[in-house]
């Protein structure tokens, strides 16, 4: 299914409001549309696409009853999007009223998130990270999880929160404790 097809079904294809795409950072035929629950605590999403390749090029959800906002952008034209936001000098981030959107990089956390804001459900607010491990990386790093009684997927969150705070601690010497770390495990 594709990314078009996915977004309209979840919403069940209403569409609230349309336009030309503003910004010059996704080409002339970039056309955004809206699909609101009509009500201030509920939802709204956004997709903004090629009208002639139907090329996604990002997609926003809007959780107003829990005041969170996440976007998704198509890689090849993320960057594209916050030169030209940098050059117009706005805050590419915020969402509304000083919250930041959070950027999803994984498409499918993106449309899992959406179908439960649109069916007001609970839902994991953690984002999801695409991580790559050789064959031996993979087979190593699954014994030592193994060894420490958790699941895989915990042991991979474990080890990114580490280095989160070892980056957030000290900056300078972030290479080097990488480089040790990586031995120790």
């Amino acid at each position: 299914m594709n990314i078009l097809e996915k977004f309209f079904k979840i919403c069940e294809f209403r569409i609230t409001e349309g336009s030309e795409y503003c910004w010059s950072c996704f080409g002339d035929d970039a056309y955004c549309l809206d699909s609101w629950s009509g009500d201030q605590n509920g939802h709204s999403f956004t997709v903004i696409f090629d009208k002639k390749t139907q090329t996604v090029y990002e997609l926003q959800a809007h959780d107003y009853a829990n005041n969170r906002a996440y976007r998704w952008f198509d890689p090849m034209y993320r960057k594209a999007f916050f030169d030209e936001a940098q050059n117009k000098g706005t805050d590419s981030n915020e969402a509304w009223d000083d919250l930041s959107y959070v950027e999803l990089d994984v498409l499918d956390d993106f449309f899992e998130k959406m179908q439960a804001i649109y069916d007001r459900r609970p839902y994991d607010t953690r984002v999801q990270v695409p991580v790559e491990f050789s064959d031996e990386e993979l087979l190593t790093y699954m014994k030592m999880a193994h060894d420490r009684d958790i699941t895989f997927n915990q042991f991979v969150e474990d080890a990114i929160r580490t280095m989160i705070k070892e980056m957030d601690s000290d900056l300078d010497g972030f290479d080097s404790r990488i480089k040790k770390w990586k031995t120790k495990m």
